[in-house]
């Protein structure tokens, strides 16, 4: 029990050392560059003056979606031509979309393009008279380091419970067959698909748990902006099919939409609460869920079973 209480209290001690050195550099750096932002942010303050609607529209629709497509733009020249190979390497599914199928992609980016300008866009519109009403978001004051990794976190969590609730409600075979199911015909998903949905599961599980966060607190569109945007590439990440370098590894919501009744979440925090991950924890694919740090892929380092394709 001593031997146990020193190293975890050792290495309590030692995360948090690094966590406050790695946030006093950043501080140091946001701190630095604060006064240009906060210089930048002031003159597009007055070029809208009367007018921050449209600024917010801009930062808190546009360029999100600018990200979002940019990103998949670049993955769906791999899906689409295979090519650079050296990223075909890092494909988790080997042999699926390769290459994906024309039809029903366009099918999924007429979906996409839907989504965003019938629902995504509606439901931001109508949340800015709420936020202005709360605490207006493109008040004069940019938000401290600190305040921003204070909501990024609270954004987080609040996005792990709606989704995973949500997410899991959607599968139960009263919703399943006529709204989840459209999510699922990409049994291996690639980038575009993150927003391939039914409108009502857009609505209530991809957009409603980015933006009850910046309701609930209030936050300037600095924060909004980055966290939409963040968001969208995640989700992205999630779906692509490639377990790239230095990226989050996808292996956890790949893994869903390969056998549908586990890994719900997206942290895995509530799967694990749950046991809704317990057949993924058994397979290969968990063992490949990890940050790759080298250029390796791991399905080669760590390969699947040769008896049983997990």
């Amino acid at each position: 029990m001593r031997r146990t209480a020193f190293i975890l209290g050792s290495g309590l001690l030692s995360f948090v050392a690094f966590w406050n050195s790695v946030t006093w550099h950043l501080q140091r750096f946001w701190g630095a560059s604060g006064y240009f932002w906060q210089a930048q942010w002031e003159r597009l303050l007055t070029t809208f003056e009367g007018k921050e609607w449209i600024l917010f529209f801009i930062g808190a629709i546009q360029v999100p979606c600018l990200f979002f497509w940019s990103f998949n733009g670049l993955l769906l020249v791999v899906d689409i031509t295979g090519k650079p190979n050296f990223i075909s390497r890092y494909r988790i599914q080997v042999g699926k979309n390769e290459p994906v199928d024309p039809v029903k992609l366009r099918q999924s980016i007429r979906t996409v393009l839907f989504n965003q300008c019938m629902i995504s866009f509606p439901m931001v519109v109508f949340l800015y008279p709420f936020l202005k009403w709360w605490r207006d978001p493109c008040r004069r004051e940019l938000p401290t380091f600190h305040w921003f990794l204070l909501e990024l976190a609270i954004f987080t969590l609040i996005e792990e419970v709606l989704f995973y609730y949500s997410h899991r409600l959607l599968h139960h075979p009263t919703f399943y067959k006529k709204i989840h199911k459209k999510h699922h015909e990409w049994t291996a998903p690639i980038g575009v698909i993150s927003l391939y949905a039914h409108p009502i599961e857009h609505a209530v599980s991809n957009m409603l748990p980015a933006i009850v966060g910046p309701l609930v607190m209030g936050s300037h569109l600095s924060s909004i902006t980055m966290w939409f945007s963040l968001a969208l590439i995640i989700t992205t990440i999630s779906h692509c099919g490639y377990h790239l370098p230095f990226l989050p590894s996808p292996e956890f919501h790949d893994y869903h939409h390969l056998k549908f009744n586990q890994c719900y979440g997206v942290l895995g925090v509530l799967d694990h609460l749950h046991g809704t991950d317990t057949m993924f924890k058994q397979t290969k694919a968990y063992e490949r869920h990890v940050l790759l740090l080298g250029f390796t892929p791991l399905s080669e380092s760590i390969p699947d079973s040769p008896k049983r394709m997990e």
